[in-house]
């Protein structure tokens, strides 16, 4: 893989977390987040980004929503589940896919807000069609996702270098 060819990113929110008395780390989806995660799914592999790898926060809710939704793909990237996407700030995320190898073309990350929608405005300095519109119009909803593009190494990802390519949320 050259660095000079484009990049995508897409940051994917789990999917809607049930609320047992757990702690937070350890809440399952809900129903509704189970179909919802199948759906993301079906639309993330409709993007025809053949992904490279996955990296997953290591809550549960994380991790279900994954497991549903790579199930949709038409092949699995290697997943990584990584703690320090659990809680993580936009600038600790960018530190994270800093460490992706370059080999590494098209890289998911699944985690959680704020963290999740803060990286993709923070990274996305133009957009395509009307994706950042819809996506602060609706925000970044349980399920959503953001498909950024950049160029360069992962180590020279930083905020504003990345085009928001798509937006897409499950209807409420």
């Amino acid at each position: 893989m050259s660095v000079a060819e484009p990049r995508r990113i897409v940051l994917f929110r789990h999917a809607k977390a049930d609320w047992p008395q757990v702690n937070d780390h350890e809440r399952p989806l809900a129903d509704r987040g189970r179909k919802d995660a199948a759906e993301a799914g079906r639309r993330l592999a409709d993007t025809d980004v053949p992904f490279d790898l996955a990296l997953c926060s290591t809550a549960t809710r994380t991790r279900e929503t994954w497991k549903l939704a790579v199930h949709e793909f038409p092949h699995r990237p290697k997943t990584i589940y990584e703690e320090r996407v659990y809680e993580a700030s936009p600038g600790e995320l960018i530190a994270l896919l800093n460490e992706t190898p370059d080999d590494a073309q098209n890289v998911l990350l699944i985690g959680h807000n704020p963290g999740v929608q803060g990286l993709a405005e923070i990274l996305s300095g133009t957009a395509e069609s009307d994706a950042r519109e819809r996506m602060s119009r609706r925000g970044f909803p349980a399920a959503a996702f953001a498909v950024l593009s950049f160029s360069g190494g992962w180590k020279t990802l930083e905020p504003g270098v990345a085009t928001l390519l798509d937006y897409w949320a499950p209807s409420e």
